[in-house]
């Protein structure tokens, strides 16, 4: 038996629809007591007011519900057609209450999150297992894409928000909050005369077999570097693939400008380049005119609390 019991006060927000939902949990109880007087003493109400909202769904409707004779109520034809389509909204109206209840307690919500390829998964494992254990309930969806087409995902709307970098401002209609800082600079073989030197200099990549990360968003950006100071970068390998880079820098196949946090497989060292220094600001990016989710706000306020400077 479908639980009525509510206070008339819950159904003020459904006033001037075609029927009120109080209507419907009044005429679901007395089609159930087939009695007016049991009927309101169920849902908490005076017996008029229940007549009165029953009458005026029977007007809204064009038929009536009940026979209402001296010794007895029974449903008409019509009210048995209608007490099955009127249960199934009240139903339906209850999951939709529960449903939004849950969701803005975050008790079961999604998240569509996306992060740049080139940002090493390493970097989040702990954040990530921090986050489902405050809030189990939601369930995440890692999209990963080079950062101009999480970019267009999110001005879409197919994303939530996205962790992203890039040596340029973010554009119109983005809003950026910048997450942890790392430093660019060459990845290479344990054992590789590198690994002798504390940093490196933009310079120290001639000579070597480059390896090329494709989808690098400050590939350009030091390409130009390069150029600046008399030389152009000759790549030996290309690949869209990071883990097939690093895979390749760990065989001694050749060097790589790559994050700090990014270089991180068996085998692969990493140095910094200074002189030019070359940072990279990670940012939890969202559409700047977008009301954020109870979600979206959890998941940014976790990223902000988030220890990055310790994080492994």
């Amino acid at each position: 038996m479908p639980n009525y019991h509510r206070d008339d006060a819950d159904e003020t927000s459904a006033r001037g629809r075609f029927m009120e939902m109080h209507e419907i949990r009044y005429f679901l109880a007395a089609s159930e007591t087939l009695n007016f007087h049991r009927a309101a003493d169920l849902v908490h109400v005076g017996q008029p007011a229940l007549t009165r909202a029953i009458q005026k769904l029977e007007a809204e409707l064009g038929g009536h519900l009940f026979h209402r004779e001296k010794t007895r109520v029974r449903l008409t034809d019509f009210g048995c057609l209608m007490r099955t389509h009127l249960d199934e909204v009240f139903r339906r109206s209850e999951t939709a209450k529960s449903t939004a209840r849950s969701f803005l307690s975050l008790e079961t919500a999604s998240l569509t999150l996306g992060v740049m390829c080139t940002i090493g998964p390493l970097r989040f494992i702990g954040f990530l297992n921090a986050f489902r254990e405050r809030y189990p309930g939601i369930e995440v969806t890692v999209i990963e894409g080079p950062a101009s087409h999480l970019t267009d995902l999110l001005m879409e709307g197919k994303l939530d928000v996205a962790l992203l970098a890039r040596p340029e401002p973010f554009g119109h209609g983005l809003k950026a909050d910048p997450v942890y800082r790392e430093r660019f600079g060459l990845a290479f073989s344990t054992g590789h005369p590198f690994e002798m030197r504390n940093t490196l200099h933009l310079t120290d990549v001639r000579g070597e077999a480059y390896l090329e990360r494709i989808n690098c968003e400050y590939g350009d950006h030091i390409d130009g570097l390069c150029r600046n100071i008399g030389f152009d970068i000759r790549s030996a390998f290309r690949s869209e693939r990071e883990d097939w880079i690093l895979a390749m820098i760990a065989a001694g196949m050749g060097v790589c400008f790559i994050a700090e946090y990014s270089a991180s497989h068996p085998g692969v060292c990493h140095r910094p380049v200074v002189d030019p220094e070359i940072i990279r600001e990670v940012s939890l990016v969202s559409v700047a005119d977008r009301l954020p989710s109870p979600v979206v706000s959890a998941f940014a306020k976790a990223v902000k609390e988030h220890d990055w400077q310790t994080a492994q």
